[in-house]
Formats: C-alpha cells, sequence, structure tokens
C-alpha cells in the first residue's frame, strides 16, 4: 500500500509510503494520493489534510527507476505521456503527475515535509496550502540537473510565494534551499525540531 490515511478526529493525515524509494512517485502512488484527496474533500467531517512521506522524505520527485523501466516507446507513450497527462491535448482530470497536484479542494491541505522534497516533489509540497518544515528539510528543483523542468505546476506555484525573480534563480540553478531559507523567503510558513513535521 502506497498511501495510508491516520484519521484523529476532523484531521486526516495522508501518508505517502514508499520510503525504500524515498517516496518517489511513480503511477500507482500518484493515483492512491488522488484517491485520498478525493476521499478526504467528500467527507462532511474531514476539516484539514496534513501530506506526509514516511521513513524521512517527503518525496524524491518523480520515480526515475521506474521509467527506466519503460524501455520501449509504446510503454513510455501510454504510462508516461497518456496516463500523466503530458500530451499535447487536455491532461486529465484531476490527476497530475505527482498525483493530486491538479485538484482544488474544498478544504486545506499542509505538507509536513521531513528531509528531501525536490524536483517533483517540491511541486507537491507547493500544492498544498502551507508548508510546515523539519529543520533539516530542503527543497531543490534538482531536475534542472538532467533537464528536466518542473512539469506539474511548481513554475507558476513557486514565483506566487516567492517572486519571479527568486522563483526564477531557485528553478535555474536547482539548489539547495533549507529550511531556514524558505521560511525567511515564504516558502514555507513554520519550521519545526526534526522529526515532528
Amino acid at each position: 500500500m502506497t498511501v495510508r490515511i491516520d484519521k484523529s478526529d476532523n484531521v486526516w493525515v495522508v501518508i505517502h509510503n514508499r520510503p525504500e524509494a524515498r517516496n518517489a512517485m511513480d503511477p500507482d502512488s500518484a493515483d492512491a494520493l488522488v484517491e485520498a484527496f478525493q476521499a478526504f474533500d467528500r467527507d462532511p467531517t474531514a476539516s484539514v489534510a496534513v501530506l506526509w512521506g514516511e521513513g524521512g522524505a517527503f518525496c524524491a520527485g518523480w520515480d526515475l527507476k521506474y521509467a527506466a523501466r519503460l524501455g520501449d516507446r509504446d510503454s513510455f507513450d501510454k504510462d508516461i505521456v497518456e496516463d500523466l497527462g503530458f500530451g499535447m491535448g487536455a491532461a486529465p482530470s484531476p490527476r497530475g503527475p505527482l498525483g493530486p497536484t491538479r485538484m482544488e479542494l474544498s478544504k486545506p491541505v499542509i505538507a509536513a515535509v521531513e528531509g528531501p522534497a525536490v524536483a517533483g516533489g517540491m511541486e507537491l509540497a507547493l500544492w498544498a496550502d502551507c508548508r510546515v518544515m523539519a529543520e533539516d528539510a530542503y527543497f531543490g528543483v534538482y531536475c534542472r540537473r538532467w533537464g528536466i523542468p518542473l512539469l506539474d505546476g511548481g513554475s507558476v506555484r513557486l514565483p506566487r510565494l516567492v517572486g519571479q525573480g527568486r522563483a526564477l534563480e531557485i528553478i535555474m540553478t536547482g539548489r539547495k534551499v533549507t529550511a531556514e531559507e524558505a521560511l525567511r523567503i515564504g516558502l514555507c510558513e513554520k519550521v519545526v525540531a526534526p522529526g515532528t513535521a
């Protein structure tokens, strides 16, 4: 099971549970997150959701080991281009490459970031309404190191939070953004002790 839900009163904790892959996203995880957040949004007793990654990593982005196994062109076109909405037409709704990143919910979601939230993982955190980071957590557009752009809303959401110039610098350099810097520039709302996000 790649996603688990813990409920406490009106709070849902949606847990991405692929610690062996640093919670890198694959199609099963993306689908499971969409289903979890659809259920959260429909539940009249739920007020807020917390998105958290099991095992000390929020999300390492898209699962490159999974993508590497798509050796033939037909598999790549089906699993990546069509199913994840990278084709020329309209993207399938509401699922984005990172799962719920194209959903508009009626209730708030908090990203509780422990460890890395890089590449698509950063985009997943940016989708949330606010971000709480552990002191040793970090963001980064590491996909730029391989010439891969942000593909799931990050290039729109990041400038809204930190301003156009700062967002471009973070995207183009692909550098690490520490929790301390993220708090200072408005990329997160709170920094907490490791293990408590």
